[in-house]
Parts: C-alpha cells; sequence; structure tokens
C-alpha cells in the first residue's frame, strides 16, 4: 500500500508538471518568460526558502544592506520562474536563427575541438542554466558528454528528459564518474555544473568561508592533464542570454593539486556572482549549516 500511495503522489506531481510545461508551452517564448517572472516575484518571496537565500547573502555579502539584499531575492526569483516558464522552448532560444543567444568567444569552442584533446567544461546555476547546456552542446555535438541531475520523482524525470532527447548525458551518479572517464580517455569533451554543496566533497573556499565543494573536475583535469573551461550564461533581458567562453585554466600552471585547482574553480565561481548575485540560485545550501537569523523577507 505504501509503494502504491508512493507511486501514485509520483504520477500525479509529473501530470502536474506536465500541464505547467504544456501551458507555458503554448505561449510565445517572450510571454511565457514574463508570466514565468511574474510567478516566481510574486511566489518566491512567501517561500521558506527564501530566508535560507537572505541568510546565504548575508554570510556571502556582509557589507549589502537588508534592502539590497532583498532586492537581489526578488531578481532571483523573477529569474528562476522565467527558466521553469522557457524549459519548453529550449529548442527555439538556443537555436541560431532565433538571435536570442549571444555567445562570446566562441571561437575558443572551436579551437578546443580541432585540438582533439580531453576538455572538461563548467559552469553553474546561472540564469536559465540549460541554455549553456544546450548551446554548448549545440557547437560540440557527440564530442562532449555533460552530467545532469535527475529528478528525484522518476515520472517526472522523464517528463523533464524529454525535452533534452538531443544532448549527449548522463545521470549524476557512480555510473556517470565512468562514463566520463571512458569519454576523456577516448579525447572527447566533459560538461559540469560545480556550484553545488556535497556533503562528501572538499572544504574549498568560497566567498571567505569553507563550502563543501564537489573535486570531480580537479580530479578528472589533474588525471588527464587537460584544461578546464569556464563557461557562463547571463540573462541579458526577457528570454535573451549572452553565453561567454572564458580562457582555459591550465590545472599545471601552479600547484597541481585537487584543492588548489577547486580554489581557482570557486574563484571563477565568486566573480560570476558577484557580479550578477540576481541570476544566481542562492536558495541552496552552500555552506556547512549556521544558526539562522530568523529573518523573513
Amino acid at each position: 500500500m505504501r509503494r502504491m500511495r508512493v507511486c501514485g503522489r509520483q504520477v500525479a506531481e509529473a501530470v502536474m508538471v506536465l500541464a505547467v510545461m504544456r501551458m507555458f508551452a503554448c505561449l510565445p517564448v517572450d510571454w511565457a518568460s514574463a508570466l514565468g517572472g511574474y510567478i516566481g516575484r510574486m511566489l518566491g518571496p512567501k517561500l521558506g526558502a527564501s530566508r535560507r537565500a537572505l541568510d546565504n547573502l548575508r554570510r556571502a555579502m556582509p557589507e549589502n544592506t537588508d534592502g539590497e539584499n532583498r532586492r537581489i531575492i526578488l531578481g532571483m526569483w523573477d529569474n528562476l520562474g522565467r527558466s521553469v516558464a522557457e524549459y519548453p522552448h529550449l529548442d527555439r532560444i538556443c537555436s541560431p536563427a532565433s538571435g536570442r543567444v549571444e555567445i562570446v568567444n566562441e571561437a575558443q569552442i572551436t579551437d578546443l575541438l580541432a585540438g582533439g584533446g580531453p576538455a572538461i567544461l563548467f559552469s553553474g546555476h546561472f540564469a536559465n542554466w540549460e541554455v549553456g547546456p544546450a548551446t554548448v552542446h549545440r557547437l560540440m555535438g557527440v564530442s562532449l558528454l555533460s552530467v545532469y541531475r535527475a529528478a528525484n520523482n522518476p515520472w517526472v524525470g522523464r517528463v523533464l528528459r524529454r525535452q533534452l532527447r538531443a544532448r549527449h548525458a548522463v545521470p549524476k551518479g557512480a555510473e556517470a564518474g565512468r562514463a566520463l572517464i571512458r569519454h576523456l580517455r577516448g579525447g572527447g569533451q566533459v560538461a559540469m555544473l560545480v556550484d553545488q554543496k556535497q556533503n562528501d566533497g572538499i572544504a574549498v573556499p568560497f566567498f571567505g568561508r569553507d563550502a563543501m565543494t564537489a573535486p570531480a573536475v580537479a580530479r578528472l583535469a589533474l588525471r588527464f592533464e587537460c584544461p578546464l573551461m569556464p563557461v557562463v550564461v547571463e540573462r541579458r533581458a526577457g528570454a535573451r542570454f549572452r553565453l561567454t567562453v572564458m580562457p582555459v585554466i591550465e590545472v599545471y600552471e601552479e600547484a597541481p593539486d585537487i584543492r588548489a585547482t577547486m580554489t581557482r574553480v570557486n574563484a571563477v565561481i565568486e566573480a560570476w556572482v558577484r557580479a550578477r548575485p540576481e541570476q544566481w540560485l542562492w536558495i541552496h545550501r552552500r555552506w556547512p549549516d549556521e544558526t539562522s537569523s530568523g529573518l523573513c523577507l
């Protein structure tokens, strides 16, 4: 009976997600994005996750006023709502014909492919973080293998994965690790989002505080002696974006160890967050738990 109840709840959640996705899919891209942003601004600040976001901002940017932090969090919810609403439109948004994604330093990806060696691309949960992988997969084809986090609800996961069928991707886990190693050994490139907390990771500075950080990109880069390429997506206005390919990090330029490499990676992520704080997902439990401020928005 318990399994039946769980299965029933999961199916109901998947049906709801499918209905929401189809509703947004019926709207023009800009209308869907604007409606998603409005819903995010109206509902997000009322959720308990906003308290966590405010606590995170106070720890990361103590120089901010509470007014500035509330403005950032409102922008975060607007961005998150837009990202959900844009999900069924990803193919259209990332199509070259749409002109919705400006690519800066695209030649670096061309050079990477021409070189034919392994490399690791990394990014974080910025703007609509699905735009980056969709665009880079279009540019690199099967040479790129990316990692995604599977939904806790497998039925919801099936609904969401239908939108990402064109990607050469594997779900996060032990099998993904083996797939990444095989792909890099064959001279391919891999892509990962690296800005979430991992309880069994390593402590690495992030905004001046140690944060438990997944070391996979550093371990792979050092093992295969390949460069790390930072790629960031920014929301310019509405459903229009800028994808910037940044200069590669050569892991053997400085101390070739995992913590030193991840310190450099976290520094890149931190610089992105400081530049566009309203476009990062502050509701992550990024740092070890500390006493909450107990204040709501």
